[in-house]
């Protein structure tokens, strides 16, 4: 790939950092820098210290970098890069280190020269995990010695010293975050893992390493708790990491890449024989969800080129066409620009808004995979008829749609006839659950709260839509009521001003079967309703596992745990007493009143959000679980089966 982040010569010193505001506000306010003080927001400051060293890798010096969870959910981030400036400050009178770490929007990313580009968060991510942290020590190998400096939530708590010499350059950074300001101390491995194995595809060459020394992490396996990871395909690499649960419809991923000024761009992607899309694409490094111009510009150019050979080549007749839809059906791409000032919209920042990424994007995509059809002609070929089908399966998906709007049998409003609907109308107050049963159902609709609580009764299992195009999913008898009880449409259609309840909760029972009830229907969601999934409106009711009984006192328990510490509640002062410990068999040996005081009363239920975390992992997930490869199903469950707990066999 052409590489414009070629060594920058003139020197990184203390003038390269530009200061522009105070630290006072990080404390008072967290989540603004940082999203949130839960998990995502802990996690997040191991982000901040990794991406500065992957600036370093991006100027062209750093080559490794390793990330260690040491005892005490202590993150230390070493980095072979140039190190942080050690010189003093001209605009503050003060070592350069102190103040990348105890000024806010300080550092070398502010037109100083340090870096033509940049992914960490606008140069806060130093200052705000050290304002984040119960202490912070930061130590710089440059020119032959060893400084340190220590800090303790913002303010230093050592100068900085000169501690001795070394052969080397780099940064280490050793942080604690702080009690103070974070509900969850404990960094998940596997989330971390992730993420590095991103940036490790990401920027091809570079060596990142993970490991995990806490004591208690001593007894998993290896691969559980260390990986050293470097891809010198990028994001050729990164493609076949997301289609490995797939089966590839052509063995080589197609890569296109350029540049032009200060930026580049570089676009892989592989066709599988799977049903749905999958565009992963970064700006400088950053995951952008929404999209943007790199990502329109890319969309824009694939549905012109294949238009264009398609025609040239006799398969797609004068005024026939391909839909964007139609050319994108089981393709996987990722689509990585760097450049020089990133501009990012909406209010989580998660879309790039600089126009000519969509430019370069689309030029070089036209130019590019254009000469690659040429050059490869079976695989054109193989993509074009991928697309055609696509096309005539989109067209008998929109004849189902229109037959399901026609249809009649359905009860006034075009509601299905299993579902018993709530009072209110406003869906900010309106919850649906989508019971497993006619049974159950029935015990539903007597205990609920009709004001606000509507029920849909499903019966029997759902088509996994994983393995169905959408002509498929339009005319399934199962499906269709959910599609019609919310309202808001289905795939591009989906429309969440339409949505008719704001909590939709799926209630099955706690088991195998239930919990297979349960995945088809997320399934579903987050292939053909993916807003509901991500604007947090889908929930999974928490059923009690068991019914304790000491005379007329009756207690339910939700796990074994629970079970066994209401039991000697129960029992108290007379350990000999005898309690009746009954095992739910299902929802539907449940009276309305059981329901409802257990599983449907707002005041005493227990719900499960269901989130969407890393889009990427769980777009492989559901394709690894409900897809049609069973062999990487097959190493998944063995490789996690040792973490279910409670399986009702």
């Amino acid at each position: 790939m052409p590489d414009i982040n070629e060594k920058i010569t003139e020197a990184y010193d203390a003038s390269k950092i530009q200061v522009l505001e105070g630290l006072e506000a990080v404390r008072k306010r967290p989540g603004m820098y940082i999203g949130s003080t839960s998990a995502s927001g802990l996690h997040h400051l191991v982000y901040e210290i990794v991406d500065n060293a992957i600036d370093e890798a991006l100027a062209g010096y750093c080559k490794h970098i390793e990330v260690t969870i040491e005892p005490g959910n202590v993150i230390r981030v070493d980095d072979d890069g140039r190190g942080i400036p050690v010189d003093i400050q001209e605009q503050t009178g003060k070592p350069a280190l102190e103040v990348v770490y105890t000024v806010l929007h300080a550092g070398g990313k502010f037109g100083g020269g340090g870096y033509k580009v940049s992914g960490g968060l606008h140069g806060v991510g130093a200052s705000v995990v050290n304002a984040l942290s119960e202490w912070l020590e930061v130590e710089v190998h440059k020119d032959g010695s060893i400084y340190q400096m220590k800090f303790s939530r913002g303010p230093k708590t050592q100068d900085m010293t000169v501690i001795g010499k070394t052969d080397r350059t780099g940064t280490i950074v050793r942080f604690k975050p702080d009690p103070e300001m974070f509900e969850d101390l404990v960094y998940d491995y596997e989330t971390l893992h992730v993420r590095m194995r991103e940036q490790a595809f990401l920027n091809a060459g570079l060596h990142i390493t993970i490991r995990d020394d806490r004591p208690e992490s001593a007894e998993k396996p290896e691969n559980e708790r260390f990986d050293s990871m470097c891809y010198e395909g990028g994001i050729r690499e990164f493609v076949s990491y997301i289609n490995r649960a797939r089966t590839p419809l052509h063995e080589n991923v197609i890569y296109v890449a350029g540049v032009r000024e200060d930026s580049e761009a570089e676009v892989a992607l592989q066709y599988h024989d799977g049903y749905n899309e999958t565009i992963v694409s970064f700006a400088n490094n950053i995951f952008t969800p929404g999209g943007g111009m790199h990502e329109t510009g890319f969309k824009t150019a694939l549905t012109r080129v294949l238009n264009a050979y398609g025609k040239k080549i006799g398969m797609l007749k004068e005024g026939d066409s391909l839909s964007g839809e139609d050319c994108r059906e089981g393709m996987t791409a990722v689509i990585s620009v760097k450049l020089t000032n990133p501009q990012f919209e909406g209010q989580t920042k998660d879309k790039l808004g600089n126009s000519d990424m969509r430019t370069l994007v689309d030029g070089i995509l036209q130019d590019k995979l254009t000469e690659f059809l040429e050059e490869n002609p079976a695989v054109g070929k193989t993509i074009l008829e991928k697309a055609l089908t696509a096309s005539k399966a989109r067209d008998a998906a929109r004849r189902a749609r229109e037959a399901i709007r026609n249809k009649s049998g359905l009860e006034s409003g075009g509601m299905p006839e299993k579902l018993q609907d709530c009072n209110e109308r406003d869906p900010a107050l309106c919850e649906i659950y989508i019971v497993e049963g006619d049974s159950a159902g029935g015990s539903a609709i007597q205990g609920r709260d009709s004001r606000f609580q509507a029920i849909l009764s499903m019966w029997g299992k759902m088509l996994n839509v994983e393995k169905a195009r959408m002509d498929k999913v339009y005319k399934n008898d199962k499906l269709q009521p959910v599609i019609a009880a919310l309202g808001a449409g289905i795939g591009d259609d989906f429309n969440t001003e339409k949505l008719r309840y704001h909590k939709i909760i799926i209630m099955a029972d706690a088991d195998v079967d239930g919990s297979h009830i349960r995945t088809l229907l997320l399934t579903f969601f987050f292939r053909y309703m993916r807003p509901l999934i991500e604007n947090g409106y889908v929930y999974s009711a928490v059923p009690p596992l068991y019914k304790l009984t000491r005379g007329k006192q009756q207690r339910v328990a939700y796990s074994d745990a629970e079970r066994d510490k209401i039991s000697a509640e129960m029992r108290g002062d007379n350990p000999n007493v005898k309690i009746d410990i009954s095992r739910y068999k299902g929802l539907g040996e449940m009276d309305p009143h059981e329901l409802w005081e257990t599983t449907m009363d707002p005041e005493k239920r227990t719900l499960r959000r269901i989130t969407m975390g890393d889009a990427i992992q769980a777009d492989q997930i559901f394709s690894l679980l409900m897809g049609e490869e069973v062999e990487p199903r097959r190493q998944w469950i063995e490789q996690n089966a040792k973490h279910v707990v409670n399986l009702d066999i």
